[in-house]
């Protein structure tokens, strides 16, 4: 196992900070230039559409981390208030939202369903902003940390990143399929920065400056299997993050809960690719991307490029968002 003195080393060696001017707050997705966008829209030969997003739902993954939740999903109004508030509504004095709806529903034809959700912005298909992580009081590109408050993140929020759109080429490695393994990657396999160019070899693609790595472990299909959302399984060694900047990637997902191997791999840090790529790269991570169908299309054609569309939410100050990524090819 690496220890601090190795993480710092290749800190330093994948730090963005000042790369593209002191006020940057959108790190590597700066790779994605207007000429990559219409490379990524020329990828389009079938107008074939896959949603990679999954379910937001009580069913979803989070539980298992006492921290998150599942999203509640709640009706705010529905079918049994039009029944009923045109009899009991209008008398309902001390109701003030009863009486209003009460008045919209009486001696009216028009009907209608409002519901409202609460739920982490990170309980299911999303992006880390790349305020989300940081170390030693500092964010990506040297912001203090303490610039996120509990109204929101000052600067490198989630909101940053929509006027850029977050739409290029990505191109999917699908490790499991690469493997020969049937269901995902155990615990204890974690993904090397060689294999990701073993894997790309023979698939017959190539990773290039502004690309968006879509990575497949297999996660997603166990889980849709047991329903277990805190079962670990391999994920991308500490050392890609230096493949990452190597190849000069605009942002990296995947299919299981964090991206990277549970596992550390750095003696006195948690999630230290988190830290790397967030806080030093300015690479933003997608979690709990659904890449069955899109690798079983891949796999079929032999075609692994696609033009990926993946913008997250404007949420304000937000340190994540869900987001419905389209592949389309």
């Amino acid at each position: 196992m690496a220890g601090l003195t190795d993480f710092r080393r290749v800190a330093g060696e994948v730090r963005n900070w000042g790369r593209w001017g002191d006020d940057d707050e959108l790190g590597t997705l700066n790779f994605i230039t207007a000429d990559k966008v219409a490379q990524a829209a020329s990828l389009v030969k079938h107008g074939k559409v896959f949603p990679l997003g999954v379910d937001f739902g009580s069913s979803g993954p989070q539980g298992a981390f006492k921290y998150r939740h599942n999203p509640i999903h709640t009706m705010t109004v529905d079918g049994g208030d039009a029944r009923s508030l045109p009899r009991f509504g209008l008398d309902w004095s001390a109701n003030s939202a009863a009486q209003q709806m009460a008045g919209y529903f009486q001696d009216d034809l028009f009907r209608f369903n409002d519901d409202m959700v609460v739920m982490p912005l990170q309980c299911a298909t999303q992006w880390d902003a790349l305020s989300h992580v940081y170390y030693e009081d500092q964010l990506y590109n040297g912001f203090p940390a303490d610039s996120v408050t509990s109204f929101g993140a000052l600067h490198c929020g989630i909101d940053k990143v929509d006027g850029k759109g977050i739409t290029s080429r990505g191109v999917l490695l699908d490790v499991v399929r690469h493997r020969g393994v049937e269901t995902f990657l155990e615990l204890g396999n974690p993904i090397t920065p060689s294999e990701l160019d073993e894997v790309a070899r023979a698939q017959g693609v190539t990773v290039g400056r502004g690309d968006i790595v879509v990575v497949r472990t297999g996660w997603w299909a166990r889980f849709l299997e047991t329903g277990d959302g805190g079962e670990p399984g391999s994920g991308l060694d500490w050392q890609c993050a230096s493949w990452l900047h190597d190849h000069d990637i605009a942002a990296v997902a995947a299919d299981n809960l964090m991206v990277e191997d549970p596992i550390s791999g750095v003696q006195g840090t948690l999630l230290p690719m988190h830290m790397l790529c967030l806080r030093d790269m300015g690479l933003m991570l997608g979690e709990y991307w659904d890449l069955n169908a899109l690798a079983a299309d891949c796999a079929a054609d032999g075609v692994y490029e696609f033009q990926l569309i993946a913008p997250p939410l404007r949420f304000v100050g937000a340190v994540g968002s869900p987001v419905n990524p389209i592949a389309i090819k």
